[in-house]
């Protein structure tokens, strides 16, 4: 009487199967979660409500939780659930399913025989979507919402390393907003936040959802494009450019004309690291302030 009041109150799931892995025990939690009742299930294969539970893994480890008495754990961030309950209505814009951590482990009869196994289900989805958060504002710049430099730093490894494996294309634009401190100085912080916040949006509705827009620093951003050879990264550059001079920005009244630069620069073989095609496009930058702005220049 007191265990089955314990292994009804208790706010984790619990499940009891037998040797022919049919439901012994089903808890009010998984009650509450599944919409199945106790006397729906029990008596019946788990695998009658849950035929995603059918699968090589799974009975491996129930295998071998019979035979060797052992535990196995099933990690949210390996499997994300065992069962495909519905998330709390807080996280159902993060997740499809009910994120769990899981352990199965065995239960002994009188002569120290493994005569049943339990699962143990826990709801680990407030922690996984606060996890997920955290992550996504380590990659995110805090004013528009893109990524930020050291997401950027760490793409560009990766692509590096995946056209030095597979020789795949990859391009590089660099471009800063033209006389920013001007705008600054003239409209204030604010101005220059929401000026640098169109410039973000602007460049990100033209690019492919496959290409990565960060905020290199101040009002300089960098965009990585992978698959994209040196053509399609300088027509997206002079696309780009066009779009933001003809866009005006409004701010407090004010009608501005903003201009920005650009540098392009490609990935070929004689580019020894990642770092030296981002200097490359940082040059060529470099090269169109200094030739009058709002101009796009290839790096040689």
């Amino acid at each position: 009487m007191i265990f089955e009041q314990v292994f009804n109150m208790i706010n984790v799931g619990l499940v009891v199967l037998d040797q022919d892995l049919n439901v012994r025990h089903w808890n009010r939690w998984m009650e509450l979660h599944s919409n199945i009742k106790a006397e729906d299930i029990i008596g019946s294969p788990i695998f009658s409500c849950f035929p995603n539970l059918d699968n090589p893994k799974f009975l491996r480890n129930c295998k071998s939780v019979f035979k060797f008495g052992n535990f196995s754990f099933f990690s949210q961030k390996l499997h994300r659930y065992l069962f495909p309950f519905k998330p709390d209505s807080t996280f159902g814009s993060e997740f499809n399913h009910m994120q769990q951590s899981c352990t199965m482990g065995p239960l002994r009869d009188e002569s120290n025989v493994v005569s049943h196994i339990y699962l143990s289900v826990q709801d680990v989805t407030e922690i996984a979507a606060y996890e997920r958060k955290l992550v996504e504002k380590n990659m995110q710049d805090g004013l528009t919402g893109i990524y930020n430099r050291r997401f950027l730093d760490a793409k560009l490894q990766e692509e590096f390393s995946r056209h030095k494996r597979y020789n795949r294309p990859f391009s590089l634009i660099m471009c800063d907003i033209d006389l920013f401190k001007n705008v600054n100085d003239t409209y204030g912080h604010q101005c220059g936040d929401v000026v640098i916040k169109h410039i973000a949006s602007l460049m990100g509705s033209m690019m492919r959802d496959t290409d990565f827009l960060a905020r290199y620093g101040g009002e300089e951003f960098c965009c990585l494009l992978p698959e994209a050879d040196f053509e399609v990264a300088c027509s997206l550059a002079e696309r780009l450019r066009q779009a933001i001079e003809q866009k005006e920005v409004t701010f407090d009244g004010q009608t501005l004309n903003i201009t920005v630069s650009f540098g392009v620069a490609y990935m070929y073989d004689e580019v020894e690291h990642a770092e030296a095609l981002l200097q490359m496009a940082d040059d060529a930058l470099y090269a169109a302030k200094k030739s009058g702005r709002n101009r796009v220049v290839a790096a040689p």
